[in-house]
């Protein structure tokens, strides 16, 4: 349908300014072609504090590389038993801070008179008479398109009802400073699972930013939440015990739930496209979000650019990661085996690219097999056959040709591998 230019009526909507809002946002901003679009962004926070942090490897120059706060290229890995220096060249560990990223969004949409920003609850999307819609204080606004980010109450008691794995990826982190310099910022501790596990699987990052301030996070893979109190005496004694700092200022906290789930997010309904969380695309055993994110906009924008439906499909053999996803949460959720011994034998049997790759979910069928070696396959097979016994159950996009292929690949490269 065609738009008839008006207050209430744009060429695109976007519901939700986090992450995969902005993203898209500035990967429209740079086409020529839409560049002229008018849009309208709808939060209920106007983005003015440093929120949250995103870490990701990349080999090269990304998208968003004018934002990078920082960035690492040795990552450490720690348990009680072992400490491993990980070499993840050509791979760099980069960090971006959330109010860069609403800061350089909101400065890049002022010098465009059709790009309004609205604060506001969305409090519906949906489809009419062709066109898709957004209700916000108590205005109904119209697009060609609604990219949502957010998950609504009836998608939220879809995921309740659905029979799938529900863990939680739940962190608090500080930003401290001391006086004396403590950190060696070249490096960065990916995993220290030398911490207590009572609670489920548990580990801490460190990001040294400079000699004397470092991003502290505690961070947990299970299914409750612990008070907001727990996580402070639990940095607390961290910083003591591991780090033997006893003395610094905290300059900023973060907290955040990620959920883990093999759980089919809706990815669109009409002319409302779901983006982020809301469309599946944090990875179900990892939490990993952003470079999904930064892929899939830029997918979205490809199809703007040559006047296509903007739909993001998942090729055959990509789909085998939402087997390893349901995998690992079988593993993790039924504790068949503790997450600090899944990544420990990964680690330290892996080159950490291979497994890197593995979780960006870009890994080779090589690679695939050398990784699912490391771990033991009497409770991984089992775990992955009662994954693909459910999926074939419930009708999941699992046909018996698609199986049967899949195995039919993998056979021929394990016989290369063993020749």
């Amino acid at each position: 349908m065609q738009l008839i230019q008006t207050d209430n009526h744009f060429d695109y909507i976007i519901t939700g300014t986090g992450c995969a809002g902005l993203s898209l946002l500035l990967h429209i901003l740079q086409e020529p072609n839409l560049r002229d679009k008018s849009i309208l962004l709808i939060d209920n926070s106007l983005k003015e504090k440093n929120d949250k942090t995103w870490c990701f490897w990349e080999k090269e120059i990304g998208f968003l590389e004018n934002l990078v706060h920082h960035f690492w290229e040795e990552l450490i890995f720690h348990t009680d038993t072992e400490t491993l220096t990980l070499d993840i060249a050509p791979f760099k560990y980069k960090m971006i801070r959330s109010i860069d990223l609403y800061n350089y969004a909101k400065s890049r949409s002022l010098k465009k008179s059709k790009i309004k920003w609205l604060q506001a609850d969305v409090t519906a999307v949906g489809n009419e008479n062709g066109l898709a819609f957004a209700k916000a204080n108590n205005i109904t606004y119209y697009g060609q398109y609604v990219f949502n980010s957010i998950v609504f109450e009836q998608e939220q008691k879809a995921f309740e009802l659905d029979t799938c794995y529900k863990l939680l990826q739940h962190f608090k982190g500080w930003v401290i400073e001391t006086k004396e310099p403590l950190f060696d910022n070249k490096k960065a501790t990916f995993m220290d699972f030398r911490v207590d596990q009572k609670d489920g699987c548990a580990f801490v990052y460190v990001l040294p930013l400079s000699p004397t301030k470092a991003l502290v996070e505690y961070t947990f893979f299970n299914k409750e939440l612990i008070p907001q109190e727990k996580y402070d005496d639990l940095l607390k004694q961290y910083l003591k015990n591991q780090l033997g700092i006893n003395e610094y200022s905290i300059l900023e906290t973060e907290y955040g739930v990620i959920p883990m789930t093999n759980h089919r997010f809706k990815k669109q309904e009409g002319n409302v496209i779901n983006m982020g969380t809301a469309a599946g695309w944090t990875k179900g055993s990892s939490g990993f979000t952003f470079q999904f994110i930064q892929k899939n906009t830029y997918l979205i924008t490809e199809s703007l650019v040559h006047n296509k439906f903007p739909q993001i499909k998942t090729r055959f053999f990509e789909k085998r990661f939402n087997l390893f996803d349901s995998t690992l949460l079988n593993v993790l959720y039924n504790n068949r085996m503790t997450g600090k011994d899944i990544f420990q034998q990964l680690f330290s049997k892996q080159k950490a690219t291979s497994i890197l790759r593995f979780l960006d979910n870009n890994s080779s069928i090589k690679e695939d097999i050398k990784i699912m070696s490391s771990v033991p396959l009497s409770i991984f097979l089992s775990a992955a056959l009662n994954e693909l016994f459910n999926a074939v159950k419930k009708k999941v996009n699992i046909l018996f040709f698609d199986i049967c292929s899949l195995v039919s690949e993998y056979k021929i490269q394990l016989q290369s591998i063993i020749h």
